[in-house]
């Protein structure tokens, strides 16, 4: 049921935006175009600790998960049904947008939901298991929906009919998980509308949300931490598919539609999947102040296998899906790390929205370094981008260095409820 809430946070922007992608790739040269007004449409992300504090006043977290799943749904379908007009690219953006601020709406009632369930070491041993599903949550985007609609593309011979079939189906799914956590989802004690009294101070708790956030000790730091832990993945992630869908003549792999959904929907998501889960055991074994280094290497050091695929240009199909596999897996091992620093640096209280503000922070980190990664690439071609990407791993290294973080925290045997 949890991992259903998680898997559902972020895969309709992500879906849509990769499905999206290749739509445009296959139909005009508008992939700069393209990603920079994606990137713009991340900003929900990034701004909504503004109106999280809506979420937390007016009716509960579990009203706002199955209310934002049913728009989300019906945001799906209206891409669908625009896909195959002649202006689709305004038209199904439009929709994007929508569907970016209706899931980030969605992010903050499920992490408000998830964190008035679950004690802080609760929180620390199912960490893995989250970012686990929060990565299967992008790479289905980027592979299963890929995959179902290359083969219908193949059978149609239509790329719009094909996509359009795909959003549909999307749509079904969010309508299904809507009903099932309508039913499912259980009614804890402590998720409750606030007090009239509270109501009306609305603004003044606004205000004291953010001035305590930013009073925490070594704030600065920590947010340096957000917005480079991934300064390099975020420039990776975003042309990684391109790399692989390009023809060999431009640098790229040559892949097939069908080819690329392989790699990511089933060799990536089970490297993830054991990384994600490796990495929340070994967190709660030792703590995360143990493996902290540890994590960085594993999500930065991997970068280096698209540097390998870009210079040799494999036709062995095999050592494409074990390179992919390697870099998730990493991926999957660091990114724990990052989702219990987040963790760790919202406790106290007013939780729920000092995590929605990290979140918004993680966000910015994704968008800006990726929208000039397009620009690079587009610059300098496939192979010195992803020697700049390494590079680019070296401020992660460097603010790491400067976080403090208990050394109690996350282990399996710290017992508190903080």
């Amino acid at each position: 049921m949890g991992a259903v809430i998680i898997f559902c946070r972020r895969n309709s922007i992500h879906s849509c935006y990769d499905s999206f992608g290749n739509n445009v790739q296959k139909n005009g040269n508008f992939k700069h175009r393209y990603c920079t007004l994606y990137k713009l449409a991340l900003s929900a992300w990034v701004i909504k600790p503004l109106w999280s504090p809506v979420v937390d006043l007016l009716k509960t977290k579990r009203f706002w998960i199955v209310f934002m799943q049913l728009f989300v749904g019906a945001g799906l379908a209206g891409v669908a049904l625009t896909i195959p007009g002649s202006d689709f690219f305004r038209y199904t953006l439009a929709f994007f947008w929508l569907l970016a601020f209706s899931s980030a709406t969605h992010d903050i009632a499920a992490d408000g939901f998830y964190m008035l369930g679950l004690s802080s070491h609760d929180q620390a041993w199912f960490v893995g298991i989250r970012s686990t599903f929060y990565r299967i949550a992008m790479i289905t985007g980027q592979g299963l929906i890929v995959i179902v609609a290359g083969h219908l593309e193949t059978t149609s011979q239509n790329i719009s009919y094909a996509w359009s079939i795909t959003f549909f189906i999307l749509a079904a799914l969010f309508l299904i998980f809507c009903i099932y956590h309508y039913f499912i989802l259980p009614f804890p004690a402590v998720d409750v509308v606030r007090g009239k009294e509270e109501s009306k101070n609305f603004f003044k708790e606004f205000a004291l949300t953010f001035v305590s956030f930013f009073k925490k000790k070594k704030i600065g730091v920590a947010i340096g931490f957000l917005l480079l832990y991934r300064f390099a993945e975020a420039q990776l992630v975003k042309i990684a598919s391109p790399f692989l869908l390009d023809s060999r003549e431009i640098g790229g792999l040559g892949l097939s539609t069908e080819e690329v959904g392989f790699v990511y929907g089933t060799v990536g998501i089970i490297a993830l999947t054991l990384g994600g889960i490796l990495g929340g055991l070994l967190a709660a074994k030792k703590g995360l102040k143990y493996w902290i280094w540890w994590m960085v290497l594993a999500i930065n050091i991997p970068d280096l296998v698209y540097v390998y695929l870009s210079y040799a240009l494999p036709e062995n199909f095999l050592i494409v899906n074990i390179c992919v596999a390697i870099e998730q897996f990493g991926y999957g091992i660091g990114f724990t790390a990052y989702m219990l620093y987040m963790i760790y640096i919202s406790e106290g209280e007013s939780k729920t929205a000092h995590f929605a503000l990290t979140t918004g922070f993680m966000a910015l980190g994704m968008m800006i370094p990726g929208m000039f990664s397009g620009w690079i690439q587009e610059n300098i071609g496939y192979q010195h981008f992803f020697v700049w990407v390494c590079i680019a791993t070296i401020p992660a290294f460097i603010i790491t260095k400067f976080v403090d973080i208990d050394p109690a925290f996350g282990k399996k045997t710290d017992n508190n409820n903080k």
